[in-house]
């Protein structure tokens, strides 16, 4: 056994400690680790450079190996290698050399993490103007590509993405005739969800990304909703004051530089009286950076804040936090839903894109689950007002609003709030 087969065998021997894990070297050596009980996962390397490669960088070449076909998982998946590795959560993350890998990251985060008006544009275009039928294989029949709110523990993807809509419009405390205002407004599922059930009188959404715009509109004039007006437009180039604002799984994409202007441009935008809802991702731990084989794969420009980053920026702009919410594990189970239905598709994605592609979002969709599951990554959601007279002084409005907003879906018919897997989207064109 060479040194490097030598260190990888010492790492891994402290990480897993329950289940098995058998690793298979391209030299033909082969060990295993763990207590010899299930479950287990075979993985093997196909050249001799690969595992020297992942003990000088795991977090950006695991991924790599994986989609590039150098480290294949023979027994078990991807995901349940993350499980064993990860069993024991926080306690081995930070080795020294991680320590070091992560302090020379962040510096550069912080030198040119800049997203500015065409840097957004492009980061958001790398990874929402895929072709349009690829999200179709694993998303809900609305197309929410955020964290569900799985409010009973049998929730198909489909009620808990309606569920999270549901509980977002109880927060935002929705009024007949009240003006909205949806930055990153996605494939318009928010929108019109407010529009339609939460009664809103004018509904503004924007995003980024050209094929999301096709989309939303699509939608919106399908159930024609004149009051319903999607854009491709930037929030800092917004005019206006607006009685409501949500942002669902935008501001992961701000970028650090970037808070005060996103929270100072909301405040402006907000009415005296009026309330924000914001839904991001988030981690419990100090500020760090985002996983790098996320942001150099799958989310450029992408950083996930914590509360210390956050939290000042608000304050600075003049707002005031109403409440804040954290919820755990909820997308570790709507990733979960999306990795089972990707997976059963697999044979469609390929036919879109190739091997590579397809092993990149497998891994991707396993690394994001196991984070919320096993490491400090939650989503966050924000309440904010400019005034503390806005928002009922307890919690029990938000659970009268949803009985009452799902009245509404029942009374209305509302397809996407019948329970069961939908197979194919009402509104997509085939």
């Amino acid at each position: 056994m060479n040194w490097t087969e030598r260190a990888l065998k010492s790492f891994l021997e402290r990480l897993v400690t329950r289940g098995t894990l058998v690793v298979h070297a391209a030299s033909g050596r082969s060990w295993s680790v763990g207590d010899g009980q299930s479950p287990q996962v075979d993985v093997a390397f196909t050249d001799g450079k690969a595992i020297d490669e992942l003990i000088r960088d795991p977090e950006v070449k695991l991924g790599e190996l994986f989609m590039d076909g150098r480290l294949t998982v023979d027994q078990g998946d991807f995901y349940g290698l993350l499980e064993l590795v990860l069993q024991h959560r926080l306690d081995s993350r930070q080795t020294t050399t991680r320590r070091v890998l992560s302090a020379l990251r962040t510096l550069r985060h912080r030198l040119v993490g800049h997203n500015g008006l065409v840097r957004s544009r492009r980061n958001v275009a790398h990874h929402y103007d895929l072709n349009a039928a690829f999200y179709e294989l694993f998303l809900d029949v609305d197309r929410q590509y955020s964290c569900a709110y799985f409010d009973h523990p049998d929730a198909t993807l489909e009620e808990a993405q309606r569920a999270k809509c549901r509980h977002i419009a109880a927060k935002l405390l929705m009024r007949p005739g009240v003006s909205v205002l949806d930055i990153g407004s996605g494939w318009g599922g928010m929108g019109l969800y407010l529009a339609e059930i939460g009664e809103a009188g004018a509904v503004k959404g924007i995003t980024l990304s050209s094929e999301q715009l096709i989309v939303a509109r699509k939608r919106a004039e399908a159930k024609a909703l004149g009051q319903v007006h999607f854009e491709l437009e930037d929030y800092r180039k917004l005019r206006g004051s607006f009685d409501r604002i949500v942002s669902v799984g935008m501001f992961e994409h701000v970028g650090p530089k970037h808070y005060d202007a996103f929270f100072s441009k909301a405040s402006d935008l907000l009415a005296e009286d009026g309330v924000m809802l914001l839904h991001t991702i988030g981690h419990t731990s100090s500020p760090t950076i985002t996983n790098p084989w996320i942001t150099r794969y799958i989310f450029p420009g992408g950083h996930l804040p914590s509360l210390s980053e956050v939290l000042p920026a608000i304050e600075r702009a003049g707002l005031m936090v109403a409440d804040v919410e954290v919820l755990r594990h909820h997308y570790a189970e709507t990733l979960s839903a999306w990795r089972a239905r990707f997976l059963a598709n697999r044979d469609k994605a390929l036919a879109l894109y190739d091997e590579r592609f397809c092993l990149m979002w497998e891994a991707y969709l396993a690394m994001s689950e196991a984070a919320f599951r096993f490491l400090d990554v939650v989503v966050y959601q924000f309440q904010l007002t400019r005034r503390n007279d806005v928002v009922p002084i307890t919690r029990d409005y938000i659970a009268r609003s949803e009985m009452e907003l799902k009245r509404r879906e029942l009374t209305q018919g509302d397809v996407l709030a019948t329970y069961g897997k939908v197979a194919t989207s009402p509104w997509y064109d085939h």
